[in-house]
């Protein structure tokens, strides 16, 4: 009895072994490598410039000290000495700059018991990128489809419902869209949580218990970020399809008698896919600060809430420090979509990428 030879990889897994080694090409090392540079440079300037937009703001942290009695001037005194306010401007920038090179510290925090500012932004991290993601995943998964429905079903009754969505959807900012679903929360409790990360009995729960405690109290603020950008996405897709659709390409592969499903998820999808990987940049990039507003709202315990309280506080370090990341996940964010588009788009040249 003779065995029959292996099965040959299915094509798909052989695109992606392709893309993976487009990505470890000379030209693709260089340019990662150029770009890392203008990075750095980038946030040598952005951190400058924040820093000294900062300090033109009046008073400092001490000024909220100064109006209680209990403080004596002596004491206010040794906090301006330890955390370098009585240095210039620019001094307290050079210094900071400093820690930051040779020992990686980013300062304490004036608000929080002068603790670690790198503590602190770490702690807060995981709470916002679960709603975030989840955020993203969400707007993914349904505007996407929606989009492929539409430019399939143009101007069919589905079509028209979906475009009126997308629409309202555009309509209602976050602000507004999160202050309508705190008041029905309130409406319809205790189906909904109105806000917070857990419930009281949290720790009482077992581990699947508490999984789908912290879902639970993630359903409204996902909603909340996720309406907004559903509706770009969804016109987005579909007029980036519509296009692909009338090419001439795709008029010659029916005429070719090739299936409907492999024209539209083959050659059309394929080929209009390359802003959205641009847009999934832009979202990598908005992960942290995307969730600024819906935090608040709902109190979440994530870095929006951190970042208000530093910034009502001019709690100097910690706000450099929020801002120095959201500079750093835009650089990276928009690096990825570029190697992101060479690897779907083999044709296109990361030298003639902006």
């Amino acid at each position: 009895m003779t065995s029959t030879p292996a099965a040959s990889p299915e094509p798909r897994f052989q695109a992606l072994r392709e893309g993976m080694s487009r990505l470890f090409t000379s030209e693709v090392l260089v340019y990662v490598g150029k770009r890392l540079l203008q990075g750095a440079l980038t946030l040598l300037l952005a951190s400058a410039l924040s820093f000294f937009i900062i300090q033109l703001a009046p008073g400092n942290y001490l000024d909220t000290l100064r109006q209680d009695p209990r403080i004596t001037p002596d004491t206010l005194e040794a906090f301006q000495r330890q955390f370098g306010l009585d240095k210039p401007a620019w001094q307290q920038y050079l210094l900071w700059l400093r820690n930051i090179v040779t020992r990686g510290d980013f300062g304490v925090s004036f608000i929080y018991s002068q603790r670690s500012v790198a503590s602190l932004i770490w702690e807060r991290i995981p709470a916002t990128l679960l709603l975030s993601v989840t955020s993203i995943v969400v707007t993914w998964a349904i505007a996407i489809p929606l989009g492929i429905l539409g430019a399939v079903k143009q101007d069919k009754s589905i079509d028209r419902i979906v475009r009126v969505l997308s629409y309202i959807g555009q309509g209602f900012p976050t602000l507004i869209t999160g202050l309508l679903l705190l008041f029905l929360a309130q409406l319809l409790s205790p189906l909904f949580p109105v806000g917070g990360m857990t419930s009281i009995n949290y720790q009482d729960l077992t581990p699947l218990g508490k999984l789908l405690d912290i879902a639970w109290h993630m359903i409204l603020p996902t909603i909340a970020l996720s309406i907004t950008g559903f509706a770009g996405l969804q016109r987005i897709t579909r007029g980036q399809l519509l296009d692909v659709l009338r090419q001439d390409y795709i008029q010659t592969a029916r005429a070719k008698g090739l299936p409907e499903n492999r024209v539209i998820y083959v050659h059309a999808l394929r080929n209009a896919v390359n802003p959205l990987i641009t847009l999934l940049g832009f979202e990598f990039a908005n992960l942290l600060s995307g969730s600024f507003i819906t935090e608040n709202f709902f109190n979440w315990p994530g870095l929006g809430r951190l970042i208000l309280q530093a910034v009502t506080a001019q709690d100097l370090y910690l706000v450099m420090a929020s801002l120095m990341m959201g500079a750093v996940l835009l650089i990276v964010g928009n690096l990825l979509a570029d190697l992101l588009l060479k690897v779907v788009d083999p044709r296109i040249k990361l030298t003639d990428i902006n």
